[in-house]
C-alpha cells in the first residue's frame, strides 16, 4: 500500500512539474506588434500591475489567475498570448487549449524573439 501510495504521490508532482515546465510544442514566439498578428486577439495574462507598467497596444488584460473564471470573455477562438516568462506563458497556453482555443503565438516581455 506504501509503495502504492508513493507512485501516486511521485506521478503527481511529475504532472505538475511537465505542466509548469516542459513548453507546449507547435507554438512560436511571436513579436506581438508584427503585422502578421494584428487581426489575432492579443491576450495579456500578465499580473495586473506589470500590464499597466508595460502596455501592449489592442490587447485584453486578464491575468492568469482570472483566466478560470473569465475565460468566456474573450472575443475569439485564435489568440496570441502575452506572458512575463516561460512558466506562466505554459500554463496559459495549456489552459486554454484545454477550453478549446488556438493559441497560435506567444510573446515574453522579458525576452526577445528569436526569428
Amino acid at each position: 500500500m506504501l509503495i502504492l501510495f508513493s507512485v501516486f504521490v511521485i506521478s503527481l508532482c511529475l504532472y505538475f512539474l511537465y505542466s509548469r515546465y516542459v513548453p507546449v510544442k507547435g507554438i512560436p514566439c511571436i513579436d506581438a506588434n508584427s503585422h502578421s498578428e494584428q487581426k489575432k486577439v492579443k491576450l495579456d495574462i500578465r499580473d495586473y500591475n506589470i500590464a499597466a507598467k508595460q502596455m501592449v497596444d489592442d490587447s485584453i488584460v486578464m491575468p492568469i489567475a482570472y483566466l478560470k473564471r473569465y475565460h468566456h470573455e474573450i472575443p475569439g477562438k485564435e489568440i496570441h498570448v502575452i506572458a512575463s516568462d516561460h512558466m506562466e506563458k505554459n500554463l496559459g497556453i495549456r489552459f486554454l487549449h484545454n477550453k478549446g482555443f488556438k493559441v497560435v503565438g506567444y510573446t515574453l516581455t522579458n525576452c526577445i524573439c528569436k526569428d
